[in-house]
């Protein structure tokens, strides 16, 4: 088996990781309050992650640790959003509405470089919109308040994406010891802000603890670890592919564990956002050109040398 298919195939683990995560908040938020499942989740990724990297962390510099806090005060907005908007939504439709981040991360590029988005990504995004309101809309026209911080939650996540990109191409950053401190500083925030405005606790049952440690183990610091050790060994096409089937996972963890059915017009809502999310992320014009390529460079192996 070939590197690239080992990297996918983890990184389809990752994805599953991931898509399972909605529905262990959804656990944990019947025990534990937001603030405090948040502060639980990234202290232990961050432990555990801290204690695989410890080599490289212990030789960061200052400004690595500055783009670490930003970054982990932009992941604790990723994820407040999330976790308060997960109150009053469903895992599967919070799954499809965060998904959005792929369409979100070329329209806000084209906003800061004041560029118009490519064809697809202007396509991707009429046929998600449509998608969300099949899936989001109620009889009277509104949106609840969960299922916009959901949304909310996707564009925090898409700037997260660019200011990552911007901050590791910058001289001497180590990008997996950036990714590792700002998990200490989401746990920090979330610490805080539930010893200011909650109660803090430990996980007293069993579904809470199962919930605490599925999202600081699986979702959080073996996803991390997995994914920036992996991703250079394929395409960012393929991650992207991969990455967009997180809310398909999300809706079949919660069917399969929550019961949670979409009506026909969320699944309809739900095929057309992960359409989209894949019409936006992937350029099948490029890859049709590829592989037009590669099947006359194999022609011409076959036959005489191609002029």
């Amino acid at each position: 088996m070939s590197t690239r298919i080992k990297a996918n195939l983890l990184l389809l683990l990752v994805t599953m990781f991931w898509g399972s995560s909605y529905l262990f908040i959804k656990m944990g938020l019947t025990e534990l309050q937001q603030f405090n499942l948040i502060a639980l989740r990234f202290i232990i990724a961050f432990i555990l992650a801290g204690v695989v990297f410890y080599h490289r962390i212990i030789h960061t510099d200052f400004r690595t640790v500055q783009y670490a806090l930003l970054l982990g005060t932009i992941l604790f907005l990723v994820f407040v959003s999330l976790t308060f908007g997960m109150k009053s939504t469903s895992a599967s439709n919070a799954g499809f509405l965060v998904s959005l981040t792929v369409i979100f991360v070329p329209l806000l590029v084209a906003v800061f470089v004041r560029k118009i988005p490519e064809k697809r990504v202007l396509l991707g995004v009429t046929v998600a919109l449509i998608g969300i309101s099949f899936l989001t809309l109620k009889q009277s026209f509104t949106i609840s308040n969960g299922d916009f911080l959901c949304i909310l939650c996707a564009l925090f996540n898409a700037t997260h994406i660019i200011l990552t990109g911007k901050f590791t191409k910058k001289p001497g950053v180590d990008a997996i010891s950036l990714g590792v401190i700002q998990l200490g500083f989401t746990g920090i925030w979330g610490l805080l802000f539930t010893l200011l405005f909650e109660s803090p606790e430990m996980p007293s049952t069993t579904n809470a603890w199962i919930s605490v440690l599925g999202l600081g183990v699986l979702c959080s610091a073996i996803a991390f670890v997995a994914q920036t050790t992996v991703q250079k060994y394929t395409t960012p096409t393929h991650t992207g592919l991969l990455f967009s089937l997180e809310p398909v996972f999300a809706a079949i963890f919660a069917f399969a564990f929550a019961g949670e059915v979409l009506t026909t017009k969320g699944y309809i809502g739900a095929c057309l956002v992960l359409l989209g999310v894949i019409i936006a992320e992937v350029d099948f014009k490029k890859l049709i050109t590829k592989k037009q390529h590669v099947d006359q460079q194999n022609h011409c192996k076959k036959s005489v040398p191609c002029e």
